[in-house]
């Protein structure tokens, strides 16, 4: 049970710098520690453009300091505070050191921001970077792998139902019952169907081709780092075909590179404008089985391009069978900033524009392949 020394303690390390001084309260050891942690991140300004704090001008200095948070905080904590680190003190550029790039703890939005430094990173520091967004992946694909391959796998199997299965082994019994009930003879106490309905055989097959299309504007990083692991796994299925690109004002294939997600990843190039419209005409150019494939989006719609020209392509896609779908983010950070007149343009087109997860696109992609209704889906999960 705490008592209110404790409390005050704790409000002591809340408020921080001269803000504590009416607590009454100083602190000692790990806690003074932890306290000069966060003066040094989140110290007070002295003056416009100045902080009270400062985590020096060097990566040995950075080094200790990530190396003390760690010692300190959870990991989650960390995570953040590594995050505010970078935007708040511009650290990037030391990130371009190896004794720095050892010290931190990995995670999503670090990743993102070497990706956006990949194209100027020395080589001393490279190698460290890999290892670092390496981590990463492998955690990534820990948690989701396995879960989109149950997901797409089983909705595969479901798409393949045969309405005249031709063996027993083939009849789905649930759902021929159910389709079956008004055939129920009460006398008899029995049921008569009057058709089967079942799962097709297995087959190696492609049963769906999947172009992924991903923004790699510089708000785009989380939303990037987790599509570069999803390609890669969904490329891992044999019954899936799937495709991976990435635009900004250009448009860059990666599929090439989904069997190792941290080459592609470092394939792509964080920052620039945006052409959706230049990226959709590519991904167009791609489909061959326009009622087996899924495009999936991936954009806050800040079009830089021509935007009614864009709208049009995606009216030609649906049009064609192609189930199109649009993520303002694929990520854990919340609602996004995104162009709302653009996602009410694509709504009125039958193609809802929403956010997603990490952990709810697995069944957002068996939603799509039994081409559920994703408005309905995103309403109910999003």
């Amino acid at each position: 049970m705490s008592t209110p020394q404790d409390r005050l303690r704790r409000w002591r390390l809340v408020l921080g710098g001269e803000s504590a001084d009416g607590t009454g309260v100083s602190l000692s050891g790990d806690e003074a520690r932890m306290d000069a942690a966060l003066e040094k991140l989140y110290g007070t300004r002295e003056e416009p453009g100045r902080r009270a704090g400062g985590l020096g001008d060097s990566a040995p200095a950075v080094a200790r300091w990530l190396g003390d948070i760690r010692g300190y905080f959870p990991s989650t904590v960390v995570q953040v505070m590594q995050k505010d680190a970078i935007e708040r003190l511009d650290l990037t550029r030391l990130l371009m050191e190896p004794e720095m790039l050892d010290a931190v703890e990995p995670d999503v939005h670090l990743v993102g921001t070497l990706l956006s430094l990949n194209r100027v990173l020395p080589d001393r520091a490279r190698e460290s970077a890999r290892a670092v967004v390496r981590t990463v992946v492998r955690e990534l694909e820990r948690r989701l792998a396995q879960r989109t391959r149950s997901a797409v796998g089983g909705a595969l199997d479901r798409s393949a139902r045969l309405s005249r299965p031709r063996r027993l082994a083939d009849v789905d019994w649930e759902r021929t019952i159910r389709a079956n009930l008004r055939h129920y003879l009460p006398e008899h106490r029995t049921l008569v169907p009057e058709r089967l309905i079942g799962y097709g055989r297995r087959q190696q097959a492609v049963k769906r081709d999947v172009v992924l299309c991903i923004d790699q504007s510089g708000s785009m990083a989380a939303s990037v780092v987790y599509a570069g692991v999803f390609g890669a796994v969904l490329g891992s299925m044999r019954s899936l075909r799937t495709s991976l690109v990435v635009f900004d004002t250009a448009v860059v294939d990666l599929t090439d590179q989904l069997h190792d997600p941290v080459e592609l990843l470092f394939g792509t190039q964080l920052g620039g404008g945006t052409d959706i419209n230049r990226a959709l005409g590519y991904a167009q150019s791609l489909v061959t089985r326009p009622n087996d494939t899924i495009l999936v989006l991936v954009s806050d719609l800040y079009e830089g391009g021509v935007r009614e020209e864009m709208l049009r392509r995606v009216a030609s896609l649906t049009a064609a069978g192609v189930q199109v779908v649009v993520l303002l983010a694929l990520s854990d950070e919340g609602a996004p900033a995104y162009d709302h007149e653009n996602a009410a343009a694509l709504a009125a087109l039958g193609v809802p524009a929403f956010a997603c997860t990490p952990d709810a696109f697995p069944d957002l992609m068996a939603a799509a392949v039994e081409r559920r209704d994703l408005g309905e889906w995103s309403e109910r999960n999003t």
